[in-house]
Order: C-alpha cells, then sequence, then structure tokens
C-alpha cells in the first residue's frame, strides 16, 4: 500500500474506519441487549469503500445508499449522536426514529437515504441527477449498491436511462460477493460486475474494495468524469463484510476458513501497517483516536437512551392528510 507524502489524510481515512467499526460493535452490543429493534445490517470489514469514496465528493454532491448506510451516513458527516437515536427508534432521530438502522436521512446533508429496498436506490439516484442537470447544477449523484442489486431490473433500467440522458451519476456497487446468503457466482452468469457496464456504453472501472488508497483513487478518477459532463460511470468495489449479513442471519452460506482468510485484508489493519512503516502512526497516536471515538460512542448512546419517544398522537403525522 502506497502511502501518500502528507500523512494526514492517511490518519483521518483510519479514524473514520474506526469510527464505523467501534459505532457498529457498540450497535451489535446494544442490540444484543434488546435496545435496537428491527434490522441490524453491519458494514464490519466494507469501511475503506465509505472512508475512501465518500470525502471524494462535494458537499452539494447527492448520495443515496443501501440498508447498509451507518459508515455512509457517518462519514457524510451526520452526527453520531442523531444516528444512535435513530437506531433506538427516538424522536431527536435522524429520521426522527421512524426509520431505523436501514433508513438514515440526512437532507441537510444531501444524504438521501438508506433505503431498505434491494436495488431501490437506483431510479431515486437517477431522478436526482435529472433534476440536476434540468436545473443546470454542477452536483454528481452517488448511488450506492449491493451485488445483489446487480440482479435487480431496476439496476438495468437505471443504468440505461442515465446513459440515454448523459446524467451525472456516479454508480457504486459495494461487492461483497454475496446477495445476503446467495454467492455471487450463483446469481449471476457474468460475475465481473463492471463489465454489465458495456452493454449501456458506460466507462466502468473495478478497484481493490480492501485498500482504502485505492478506493479513494479510483473514486476520484470516476468522479472527474462524471462532473465534467461526460455522463455517468460505474465503479465495482470488491470488498468483504466480516459479520453475517444481518443480526438474524445463521451464516450457513460460506465457511469460516473464508472469512478468516478475507481478515487477512482488514481494511483497518492494512492503513495501520502502512501508516506505522511510515512512521506516522504510533501506538500514542492510535490510543488518542481510539480514546476520542470512545468518548463519541459513549456520548451518543448518553444522547439516545435520554431522548424521548415520539408522542403518541403524532404517530399519524405526515403519514395522512387532513380531509378539509
Amino acid at each position: 500500500m502506497t502511502i501518500p507524502v502528507d500523512p494526514q489524510p492517511g490518519l483521518e481515512q483510519l479514524r473514520q474506519m474506526l469510527r464505523i467499526r467501534r459505532f457498529e460493535e457498540k450497535c451489535a452490543e446494544i442490540y444484543s441487549l434488546g435496545k435496537i429493534r428491527g434490522f441490524l445490517h453491519l458494514y464490519i470489514g466494507e469501511e475503506a469503500v465509505a472512508a475512501g469514496a465518500i470525502p471524494v465528493l462535494g458537499p452539494d454532491d447527492a448520495i443515496v445508499a443501501t440498508y447498509r448506510e451507518h459508515g455512509h451516513s457517518l462519514v457524510r458527516g451526520t452526527p453520531m449522536q442523531t444516528l444512535m437515536a435513530e437506531l433506538y427508534g427516538k424522536a431527536t432521530g435522524c429520521a426522527r426514529g421512524r426509520g431505523g438502522s436501514m433508513h438514515f436521512f440526512d437532507a441537510s446533508r444531501r444524504f438521501y437515504g438508506g433505503l431498505a429496498i434491494v436495488a431501490g436506490g437506483l431510479p431515486v439516484a437517477v431522478g436526482l441527477a435529472l433534476a440536476d442537470k434540468l436545473a443546470h447544477r454542477a452536483q454528481v449523484t452517488a448511488c450506492f449498491f449491493g451485488d445483489g442489486a446487480v440482479a435487480e431490473g431496476e439496476f438495468h433500467e437505471s443504468l440505461n436511462l442515465a446513459a440515454l440522458w448523459k446524467l451525472p451519476v456516479l454508480f457504486l456497487c459495494e461487492n461483497n460477493l454475496y446477495a445476503m446468503g446467495t454467492g455471487l457466482a450463483r446469481h449471476q452468469s457474468q460475475p465481473d460486475i463492471a463489465r454489465k457496464a458495456d452493454a449501456y456504453a458506460i466507462p466502468a472501472d473495478a478497484v481493490d474494495g480492501m485498500d482504502v488508497l485505492a478506493v479513494e483513487s479510483a473514486t476520484q478518477r470516476a468522479v472527474d468524469v462524471v462532473r465534467a459532463g461526460q455522463g455517468p460511470f460505474l465503479l465495482e468495489y470488491r470488498t468483504y463484510r466480516f459479520r453475517a449479513h444481518s443480526m438474524y442471519d445463521a451464516e450457513m452460506y460460506r465457511t469460516k476458513e473464508e472469512v478468516e482468510r478475507w481478515k487477512q485484508r482488514d481494511p483497518v489493519r492494512l492503513l495501520s501497517e502502512g501508516l506505522r512503516a511510515q512512521g506516522v502512526l504510533t501506538d500514542a497516536v492510535l490510543d488518542k483516536l481510539e480514546a476520542a471515538i470512545a468518548d463519541e460512542i459513549a456520548d451518543a448512546v448518553t444522547f439516545a437512551e435520554a431522548s424521548p419517544w415520539e408522542p403518541v398522537e403524532d404517530l399519524t403525522k405526515d403519514v395522512y392528510t387532513e380531509r378539509t
């Protein structure tokens, strides 16, 4: 791994990956206590994608994500307090407690989900990009989705329309090799996802999603193409989740040996080792990072625990319209 001459970006990427991992480890702990309900899909192992890709985007660019979006929200800048409160279902959450783990939302940062339907974000991204183009805005819409979404019709429809209309959409596939419990080779006759773009005359690339610096570099190249008005781009991040699909998953579809092999390429460890080799990261620096993150998480939990539930009388608010 090549470390930048300026060490600060590398340390910031490490901080963001550690924030995601420690936040989700705490979420798993709280979930086991029954304080977080519903589904919980963890991003552990895939942190390099969010930490490498999202800082490349500008603050006015839009982001559409999947239900495995905790890391994307954190790196985008949504306060951890409001994210934890959303997981608790509290009124102070980023979606007022109504969305939970799969529906994080922050319009102030142009973060439009958190969508629970597989491939459901792709048409939304096309719509956002079309609106920006019609309004002559120079923004890019980045749409994250998993390899399972490639099997859905929305994937093909969205790429086709984006190509026809030359929309500024950056299609970002987080290929973690499993659509829930179905291996990539079992649901795709052509498992090379980047090649799917050929059918729509869209430029594409594939990158090691466990290497945060490679993710950053590849994403910057793709963003440059889209922002230059050349239409959409498909970028495939080849990554891996270390935890099961969700907290309910018995994980019978892959071997422990496979998971352990991938853990040898843990993105947090890879970057840490590279920074240590350059003399940038020391035990003292790492301890300081971890302590600050632990404090941030503790504060988020305290905030969520103390936050109010939505009043019962407000449960139909924004759901039904009073007939006049």
